[in-house]
């Protein structure tokens, strides 16, 4: 699988540093859709702040992606439901950090979560 990041230098705003604006992949044998995914532990409890669930949603996308045999370096989009506009960095932070980095398209929308304590919200696509 060969993936191509698409980041025209003119005719569009520029990306920042944090994403692109599109990524191709190439020959691709599987896709993994992943529903949107919170800062729950295996109970079901959330973690009492925007940091322990950020800490949470990447540890469950990665127990999720390694129940199919990929990991974070198989992500090719992220989309982000943030409860306030003001967790965009939080979440920022720790996109890259999970992704060691690498800039995927993204996608932040800021929602009214289902219950006043899922602060936050992640569902992605991977490849392999």
């Amino acid at each position: 699988m060969e993936m191509i990041a698409h980041d025209p230098a003119t005719g569009v705003y520029p990306a920042s540093p944090d994403y692109i604006h599109a990524l191709e992949v190439r020959h691709p044998s599987r896709l993994l859709f992943v529903s949107g995914t919170m800062g729950l532990d295996e109970q079901g409890t959330a973690a009492p702040d925007l940091e322990g669930q950020l800490e949470l949603i990447w540890s469950n996308l990665r127990d999720i992606l390694a129940s199919a045999g990929m990991t974070v370096d198989n992500v090719v989009r992220l989309t982000s439901y943030l409860r306030d506009g003001a967790f965009v960095e939080a979440n920022q932070n720790a996109r890259l950090q999970a992704l060691g980095g690498r800039a995927v398209p993204t996608t932040a929308i800021v929602v009214e979560t289902l219950r006043d304590d899922w602060l936050v919200e992640i569902e992605i696509i991977a490849a392999g």
